[in-house]
């Protein structure tokens, strides 16, 4: 695909140089805010309680809900590399997924546009974007040995699992397999994967608190296997420690919020927190082996499928110096949103396939999405009979292979709408969809079967 042309800010001249002097970050200070965009690994909006789940306690992502929007129609891809390649780089999946575990290094991220333009940029968590894995018979993508390959695309400094090693050989939580900035960390035996991400990410924070700073944090939790955390009683068990139970489930969104309380106490004791923009989301659904109570009902994970409980999922974003009263929007956000705000907060224009939601976090007019796009080919071999496009509202959503569904009644999409029993509006609505999917590129024919 031929590389996108990113916009320059609009009397900015030329993207501000690395290089800049500590006074002119000084000064960006007052006008950049910090951001951290954190997504948890497999988690639906089902799993806080400030979404209605009634099985785990999440207070520290409810504190933020209330003081600052909580989305409650955000969707993801149904699946972890789709979900990334999207939200960092804005672009549909047709356009820059190329394989399951693997980004493109023709692709530009936000975070080479924020390190380009005066940001410190880190980066912590699980990364599984270097190629690592075999797919369908073919090999490791090529550089999949390289260490330096979140530099390449903009951050400054990590801490990461699944960089250059799979987790068949080595795990996330309990005696992680971790590299950092160039090496592999020793001694943690005794260590949980995501204690070391997050003090990872504030140690950053206090080695840039004079400068704006972007932080992507996409978390190992709480993804299977479902294991004790240090919280968990089972935790001095060391032998317990490895033992997957899905019990651990509820231990582990709750050490989730835990840890994320620790990033807001270090922002607040730093006297950071009013100008950090901080954005929680999600990757895709829960597994499908968890089921969770909440106050409309059981939600069965649905994660890999194309289903909301595939890519519904939570949305918060706080910012105490403009976001100053709770709020709630119902209206639709798409992963690639992310690309075009975080380039707003900065003050860059950029093209992407996303809609930026930057005005409506500084309390301006927004002009809310009609319909969200997923296009899913996920060359993955769990995943391969969900492959399909679909569009959707608030309420229906079309499918490349013509379902039509009205899910707002129908979530677990049962039944069919027939069009010739269908209202003239819900007809509308079905012609409306109808016309983004005839948008889209064809799929392309490729060797083993239909590829886009």
């Amino acid at each position: 695909m031929k590389r996108r042309e990113f916009l320059k800010t609009t009397g900015q001249g030329a993207l501000l140089s690395t290089i800049l002097t500590r006074q002119v970050f000084s000064d960006q200070k007052s006008t950049h805010p910090n951001i951290i965009l954190i997504m948890a690994d497999d988690m639906g909006h089902e799993c806080l309680s400030c979404y209605g789940s009634l099985d785990y306690q999440t207070p520290r992502l409810d504190q933020l809900a209330k003081t600052g929007i909580q989305f409650t129609q955000c969707h993801a891809q149904p699946l972890c590399t789709p979900s990334r390649v999207k939200i960092m780089t804005g672009l549909h999946n047709f356009r820059n997924y190329d394989a399951f575990g693997y980004l493109n290094p023709d692709q530009r991220t936000f975070a080479q546009v924020l390190k380009d333009a005066g940001y410190a940029t880190c980066i912590a968590g699980k990364w599984q974007l270097n190629g690592i894995y075999k797919n369908k018979g073919d090999g490791p993508k090529p550089g999949w040995e390289d260490n330096s390959r979140p530099h390449h695309f903009g951050f400054d400094e990590y801490c990461l699992w699944q960089l250059t090693k799979e987790k068949k050989l080595g795990e996330r939580y309990a005696n992680p397999l971790i590299e950092q900035n160039g090496s592999f960390l020793i001694g943690l035996e005794e260590q949980y994967g995501p204690d070391i991400f997050v003090n990872f990410i504030i140690d950053f924070i206090q080695h840039h608190q004079n400068q704006p700073f972007l932080i992507y944090y996409p978390m190992a939790l709480v993804h299977a296997p479902f294991v004790p955390t240090p919280a968990s009683e089972e935790w001095v068990d060391k032998n317990r420690r490895y033992q997957s139970d899905p019990k651990f489930f509820k231990d582990m969104v709750e050490y989730s919020d835990k840890i994320i309380g620790q990033l807001v106490d270090a922002l607040e004791k730093l006297g950071l927190r009013e100008n950090t923009v901080l954005m929680f989301t999600g990757d895709n659904g829960t597994d499908r082996r968890i089921t969770t109570r909440t106050v409309n009902g059981p939600i069965t994970g649905g994660k890999g499928t194309t289903t909301a409980a595939a890519t519904h999922v939570p949305l918060i974003v706080n910012w105490p110096a403009k976001i100053r009263v709770g709020q709630v929007y119902e209206e639709l956000i798409d992963l690639s949103d992310f690309f075009p705000t975080l380039a707003d907060i900065a003050g860059i224009k950029v093209q992407s396939d996303g809609q930026s939601f930057y005005n409506l976090l500084i309390g301006e007019l927004h002009q809310p999405r009609e319909t969200v796009l997923i296009h899913y080919d996920p060359k993955w071999p769990f995943g391969e009979k969900h492959r399909n496009r679909f569009v959707l509202t608030k309420a229906y959503k079309l499918y490349q292979d013509g379902r039509f569904f009205a899910v707002k009644k129908d979530p677990l999409e049962q039944q069919p709408l027939i069009l010739e029993k269908c209202s003239s509006d819900e007809i509308g609505i079905y012609h409306q969809l109808k016309a983004v999917l005839a948008q889209v590129p064809p799929w392309i024919q490729q060797e083993g079967g239909e590829r886009n």
